[in-house]
């Protein structure tokens, strides 16, 4: 008996300590970090992407996708946190809940108006975000255009391959290079911009040997 409890409460370490990850960050972007080489999507929030745009109350564009990268840069590169692991994401990425100093990460971006919360997976931040839109705090002092929103018009505009053989998305994104299979979950909303590094492939073979991983679903 006393085998089969010691067993057992081993397999429960084993599992608390899996869904546990600890280390210093490497911020990657608004809502991805680097964990103790961990790559990990924070649970609940939504930030703008990289390659964003918002517009100031004077109408004034500028480059805020990068701004909330740098900001999140200047808080937590090389800070020690704690990130209790909710989910695994179709990039591989580890969704979890990062905490810094005791305070919830995504929790403070939200509040900062540097994110959005996430309603489609979590309501946890709900409030938290209309009082930083109330108060007019970060993106919130302009315009912004939601995350998601951003990323289904990218996709709508994305041109079709040179070759129509070759219809092999390779996407790159804070989850890595993916390539997508006509018939994979994302295909249709993944867009590739070639400017940026993605490109089209003609077989699976030509992805993985380009660097490239099968996309999740």
């Amino acid at each position: 008996m006393f085998r089969i409890c010691s067993a057992f409460l081993l397999s429960i370490c084993a599992a608390a300590a899996l869904a546990e990850i600890a280390g210093p960050v490497a911020v990657i972007d608004g809502d991805t970090l680097d964990v103790g080489g961990t790559r990990v999507r924070l649970y609940g929030i939504d930030a703008v992407e990289l390659s964003q745009s918002c517009t100031t109350e004077q109408g004034v564009v500028w480059a805020c996708g990068l701004w909330v990268r740098d900001v999140l840069r200047a808080r937590y590169q090389g800070a020690a946190v704690v990130c209790e692991r909710i989910d695994t994401d179709r990039y591989g990425r580890a969704v979890a809940r990062c905490v810094h100093d005791g305070q919830d990460i995504g929790a403070a971006l939200v509040a900062d108006g540097l994110a959005e919360a996430y309603r489609r997976y979590s309501m946890d931040y709900d409030l938290i975000e209309k009082q930083a839109y109330v108060a007019g705090r970060g993106l919130w002092s302009g315009q912004v255009q939601s995350p998601e929103s951003y990323r289904a018009a990218r996709v709508a505009a994305s041109p079709p391959p040179a070759d129509p053989e070759c219809a092999i998305k390779g996407n790159i994104s804070a989850g890595g290079r993916i390539y997508h299979m006509p018939q994979d979950r994302d295909y249709a909303r993944t867009r590739i911009d070639t400017g940026a590094g993605e490109r089209w492939f003609c077989s699976e073979a030509a992805a993985r040997a380009a660097g490239w991983r099968r996309a999740r679903g």
